[in-house]
């Protein structure tokens, strides 16, 4: 059989993709090499009933309404203000840095965001153009909110000291001066009311998947007129310039037989303990059972390719695979392995949505 699209990859950007060109008649085949679809998506019940997340918590948020009214189209949704602590010195603060959390850090009671805003500039270090991830904190918040809420976390997420990391890395967590505590500015969020495999049945309904399929064992066995790669870059180029640098998670997952283990949805550990942070999904999945479970995540450097290094020499080698790609035709690259990106769900899909319409004009 020819397929007009050979899709690599079942996570959000293969899934989005596939659904689309089937939508307008496209015979479509998705592979990907593990035992599920939904990628680092993918969330199930446990023994004991709870709905976890597999890879880590996944908190849907975006601005885009192309993509809110998308994905709706296959889904309810539950409203979630993910709300998070960060544990301090035996305290728990609220994160990111907002009014509140100064006051309750440096024992003051600042009362607008003016007053916030002069305080903070009092602990501010001038640095005019931050080059790292550490610059960027001392230029937004200073020393002292660096060394306790970001320095340890940063180091035990990456591994790596904080001055040879982008800025970007920091720079994703907001430092405000009012007192909204929520973890992210956007307009919507919220959680899919089924969980995210569901989801991503809907959207892959009619659609032939083949699980537990590497590209590299099929490549040369399936026929097909343009393929759509959602995995490692460097792989598909076997590696012919090296290896790009991941950092990856080890999860522990722990069951107790109580509505709740903790009263928010995730609390940090920069400073204490291996593991950089506490999950308990339930908090925003809308489930009610009396039992419940939560992961500890400890960053590793070797498993599955997680998170794309944020370094210079990283991003100087992935553009050697980049200028690759434009030698091939009907190849396309997309998501955060094929773009070694760090890349938010609502950002995959899309660009998914917009390759479509380039594929399709």
């Amino acid at each position: 059989m020819m397929y007009d699209y050979l899709i690599v990859g079942a996570g959000l950007a293969g899934s989005v993709l596939a659904e689309r060109l089937h939508s307008i008649g496209k015979n479509v085949l998705v592979i990907d090499k593990r035992k599920h679809i939904c990628g680092n998506c993918y969330d199930y019940y446990n023994k004991a009933g709870v709905l976890v997340h597999r890879y880590g918590p996944h908190y849907f948020r975006t601005n885009f309404e192309e993509v809110k009214d998308y994905l709706s189209q296959f889904t309810e949704w539950i409203p979630a203000d993910y709300r998070i602590r960060s544990y301090i010195n035996g305290k728990l603060y609220t994160f990111p840095i907002n009014r509140n959390t100064l006051n309750e850090f440096f024992g003051v009671d600042l009362k607008t965001e003016e007053e916030a805003g002069v305080f903070l500039n009092s602990k501010r270090i001038k640095i005019k153009n931050p080059k790292n991830a550490e610059e960027q904190v001392l230029s937004l918040a200073g020393q002292e909110i660096y060394e306790a809420f970001f320095k340890n976390y940063t180091i035990k997420q990456w591994g790596i000291d904080p001055k040879k990391l982008n800025a970007s890395v920091t720079a994703r967590i907001p430092i405000r001066t009012n007192t909204d505590d929520r973890y992210f500015n956007d307009s919507f969020q919220a959680m899919p009311k089924d969980g995210y495999t569901k989801l991503f049945e809907r959207l892959l309904k009619g659609i032939e998947v083949r699980l537990n399929t590497s590209f590299r064992e099929v490549k040369n066995k399936i026929m097909y007129k343009e393929l759509i790669y959602t995995g490692p870059i460097d792989e598909f180029f076997n590696y012919k310039f090296g290896r790009l640098p991941y950092r990856s998670l080890k999860f522990k997952f722990e069951t107790y037989n109580k509505e709740f283990y903790q009263d928010w949805v995730q609390i940090n550990y920069p400073n204490n303990y291996k593991f950089t942070r506490i999950v308990e999904i339930k908090h925003v999945t809308g489930q009610k059972i009396p039992r419940t479970t939560i992961v500890k995540e400890y960053p590793c450097s070797r498993g599955e390719s997680f998170y794309p290094f944020p370094a210079p020499e990283a991003q100087q080698l992935y553009l050697k695979y980049k200028n690759e790609t434009e030698k091939l035709k009907n190849v396309y690259f997309i998501g955060r392995l094929a773009e070694y990106k760090y890349l938010n769900m609502d950002q995959v899909v899309k660009r998914a949505l917009d390759l479509f319409n380039q594929l399709i004009p």
